[in-house]
């Protein structure tokens, strides 16, 4: 087998190419999965929110909506839900 410099050029070409395209992949689907991560953090944050609260008369919301602005805002966001419940109710 001949290994020539022109095939180690281009060999080592590909790869970069690969290894460029893959980051320009990873980095959305990396960002997608984190907001999977906090969004699932959120709805055990409000069913527990529930379960504690359920026998003081307080629940919120669980649903798409409360898990993602929870999951993407934190304990603002978890805030932001409360108060709505509050004004909504």
């Amino acid at each position: 087998m001949n290994v020539t410099a022109e095939g180690l050029a281009l060999t080592g070409l590909g790869a970069l190419f690969l290894m460029a395209a893959g980051s320009v992949f990873l980095r959305p689907l990396r960002w997608v999965f984190k907001l999977a991560f906090n969004s699932l953090l959120g709805l055990l944050m409000l069913a527990g929110t529930n379960l504690l609260g359920g026998p003081f008369g307080f629940t919120l919301p669980v649903n798409l909506f409360t898990a993602l602005l929870v999951g993407c805002l934190g304990l603002p966001g978890f805030l932001l839900v409360i108060m709505l419940q509050y004004l909504l109710s």
